[in-house]
């Protein structure tokens, strides 16, 4: 039997990053089950429009969904608290981070922390270099 990659998708505010990243994961791996969380009912609702096979939204999904995810996926700020304009509270970037699951983070500058080093790739470019590390992680190079 083969094992279910448990994938999430975490994004607040309008959902826009979100909802790329799960059109853009579906696209190349339409086997696999995304969980997509919105730290809003608008996030949300822009992840399962976009065909994420479940959403959940707020605090408590966070904290249940990082417990078993084996990746998690999401702007920078899903690590630091009171980002994504307050969104993201301290319990939530807690669970992020100290998840066991691998973390693929987009490093978009909206949250008050600079990447040294960050190229200034356009949002597209951005997640297309996400899924070919998905792609990596999965063993599909």
């Amino acid at each position: 039997m083969n094992k279910t990659v448990k994938i999430v998708i975490i994004d607040g505010q309008g959902g826009s990053l979100g909802k790329t990243l799960v059109s853009s994961v579906k696209e190349r791996f339409p086997q696999l089950e995304i969980l997509a969380i919105g730290t809003n009912s608008m996030a949300a609702s822009a992840m399962l429009r976009s065909g994420a096979d479940a959403t959940a939204t707020g605090e408590n999904p966070v904290l249940v969904a990082c417990r078993t995810a084996d990746i998690i996926m999401g702007p920078l700020g899903i690590i630091a608290a009171d980002s994504l304009h307050g969104e993201i509270t301290p319990a939530m970037a807690l669970a992020v981070s100290q998840s066991p699951a691998h973390k693929i983070l987009i490093p978009i500058s909206k949250c008050n922390i600079t990447i040294v080093g960050k190229q200034g790739y356009l949002l597209g470019e951005l997640v297309e270099m996400t899924i070919d590390t998905l792609s990596e992680l999965l063993g599909n190079e």
